[in-house]
């Protein structure tokens, strides 16, 4: 089967939700679905705009509000916050498949652990361990009373917070809540529900269970790109599991159409062209996208497929100097039309629109700037702003790789 490449791509953000109405509602059971069909949403401290997690929801619910979020992680336990290719919320049903990426984690970090974090942290593990048995919920700032501080960045923990990590990363200890945005930790059992807690799964359930749910959330793909989802397999283990199922009927091969009219093969259901037949009509609104959104997270299977660079660095070297580079993909129906510059100042209320870079060959019609407007207005609500203000220069021309 040929999968034209206007196909791929509407598929593709089909199974991202960005191909529906924004409007529907955006708490409870209903943003629970909503992050089940996307598969995880990347947790992030950057707040330019709003935290990447929050960006990620209302993209694709205009009536999102970031209490809604707090609500299913730590009230309603429908979600829980873990590791998938960086720190991300779940749903709370895949807890039994995390186990197996907790005894994974715990053989295959402990030697760079060693080499990486100071001394000390391994001696602390049943330390802390017994004080949140005894006294409750920790944060990094509750253990290690007394140890040295360190000065040398992000990583540079004192040991209390590397085991504070470590025990998190093996499944020891999980995240309860998060105040201002600083993680608390309890035992795991005070927070994943008894029902999933308890449950295991076989190697060869959760090896199969890695390799369908990453090509349901991917809708095609090829081994690598398949395996990469989770990094829960390694390639072998996915061209196993496609053997099986290429010899059981539920798996076919097809030939993607790629952004520049190449194809490339990938896997696929055999029901692929019912899917295809089924898409909604192709949406003709803008959405800002987070550069953490999952529909985004592999950049090499965005640029395959949509001809879209992120890294605006490539293109522009001045600007990452300039702006930094946190620029949000700007997404019109199936095509992503340029990134923009923007931050949210909260001392005045105010969005402040500092660049709007396009694609190669974009029009820059006054329908196109009147959607983003419309769009942009919209971001601002959504982050406590009262007024968008443009800077003079803010139309950029279409950007031009850098060789």
């Amino acid at each position: 089967m040929h999968l034209p490449n206007s196909a791929a791509r509407h598929l593709f953000l089909h199974h991202h939700a960005l191909t529906e109405p924004r409007h529907g509602p955006a708490k409870g059971a209903d943003l629970a679905a909503l992050i089940d069909r996307i598969g995880f949403v990347q947790v992030d401290s950057i707040t330019t705009v709003e935290r990447a997690h929050h960006m990620i929801l209302w993209a694709r619910r205009h009536n999102y509000r970031p209490p809604a979020l707090k609500s299913l992680l730590e009230q309603n336990r429908a979600l829980f916050e873990h590791w998938t290719h960086d720190a991300s919320v779940v749903p709370i049903a895949l807890f039994p498949q995390w186990k197996h990426r907790f005894a994974r984690d715990a053989t295959r970090l402990q030697g760079n652990w060693q080499r990486w974090f100071r001394d000390g942290y391994e001696a602390q593990l049943d330390t802390i361990l017994n004080h949140i048995a005894a006294h409750g919920p920790v944060s990094s700032s509750d253990v290690g009373i007394g140890e040295a501080r360190g000065k040398g960045g992000w990583w540079d923990w004192h040991p209390s917070k590397t085991a504070l990590e470590w025990l998190w990363r093996t499944g020891q200890i999980s995240v309860t809540r998060r105040d201002a945005f600083r993680k608390v930790y309890d035992l795991t059992e005070n927070v994943i529900p008894p029902e999933h807690y308890r449950r295991d799964t076989s190697a060869q359930d959760h090896r199969d269970w890695a390799c369908a749910s990453a090509l349901a959330n991917l809708c095609f793909g090829d081994e690598t790109e398949i395996a990469r989802y989770w990094h829960a397999v390694d390639k072998p283990a996915v061209q196993d599991w496609a053997q099986r199922e290429i010899a059981a009927g539920r798996l076919i091969r097809i030939a993607v159409e790629q952004a520049d009219g190449s194809t490339r093969p990938a896997l696929a259901r055999p029901d692929l062209p019912a899917q295809v037949q089924a898409l909604p009509d192709t949406p003709s609104g803008l959405r800002i996208l987070s550069p953490f959104d999952p529909a985004l997270r592999d950049r090499a299977r965005i640029e395959r497929l949509f001809g879209f660079h992120y890294r605006i660095e490539v293109f522009v070297p001045e600007a990452k100097r300039q702006y930094g580079y946190y620029v949000f993909p700007v997404l019109e129906g199936t095509t992503l039309i340029g990134r923009i510059d923007a931050k949210a100042d909260r001392s005045s209320a105010t969005l402040r629109i500092r660049a709007f870079w396009p694609e190669p060959g974009l029009r820059p019609t006054k329908a196109r700037h009147a959607k983003l407007a419309r769009e942009l207005d919209r971001l601002a609500d959504f982050a406590n702003c009262t007024t968008c203000a443009y800077a003079p220069d803010w139309q950029r021309n279409p950007l031009t790789l850098v060789r």
